[in-house]
């Protein structure tokens, strides 16, 4: 190991944590307003869980922030997953894939060589009525929630941290990031899209981009 071995690891990090997190809340925020009982329903989450002391009744945002702890943190089990069917339907790499190594059998017996490719969607895995039930297209964070604490699926079925021993290491640190962004916009802000009639739909990249980006209000939410 070298210093640019290191700067690699280092810039690998920077680039895989910040398209992929902002992308995934411009989607998270998108269903939110799509689903409006969805984002009310993780909003009063909030209210109930974080100490009345400190929900920031007087503006003061960094207050409120700041009483975002770990506890708290690992309480909000539907906003988890919330975040989770976002990247159900949305993940951030939608397409991925790896290379073998060495000549190999896949489970279902198919034979695959040295230097050949293997890819799977993520984003057609995520739509498949087979693995999700007939429900599949609509967004139901309570699919994730076993008497209201969340229950992970299996990583081979839900691909979008991919699986196995090269399964996302900042996989723990992106739902973190994103539930602290979610719980400050969210305490503050209702939010409303600025056509309602329009479907967002995204651009073909290597992340799953929103297409013409997201475009809302963030109306002042009323404090309790």
């Amino acid at each position: 190991m070298n210093d640019k071995y290191v700067k690699e690891i280092i810039l690998n990090f920077i680039i895989a944590g910040k398209d992929t997190s902002a992308n995934t809340l411009s989607w998270f925020f998108y269903m939110l307003c799509k689903n409006p009982l969805i984002q009310d329903k993780i909003a009063q989450q909030v209210m109930d869980i974080i100490p009345t002391a400190t929900q920031g009744k007087d503006g003061n945002v960094d207050g409120f922030v700041a009483a975002i702890t770990d506890a708290t943190l690992d309480q909000m089990h539907y906003l988890h997953a919330a975040i989770t069917e976002t990247l159900r339907l949305y993940p951030v790499v939608p397409i991925d894939g790896r290379c073998a190594m060495e000549d190999d059998i896949l489970p279902d017996g198919h034979k695959i060589k040295k230097g050949d490719g293997v890819y799977y969607m993520a984003y057609a895995m995520g739509r498949m009525p087979k693995l999700w039930g007939e429900d599949a297209h609509v967004f139901r964070p309570e699919r994730w929630l076993h008497n209201g604490v969340f229950r992970p699926q299996s990583p081979f079925k839900f691909v979008a941290f991919h699986a196995g021993p090269r399964i996302c290491l900042g996989k723990d640190f992106a739902y973190r990031q994103m539930k602290i962004v979610s719980i400050a916009v969210l305490r503050f802000f209702r939010l409303k899209l600025v056509d309602d009639t329009k479907t967002a739909t995204y651009r073909t990249m290597f992340t799953l981009h929103m297409k013409d980006g997201l475009n809302l209000y963030a109306l002042p939410r009323k404090f309790m």
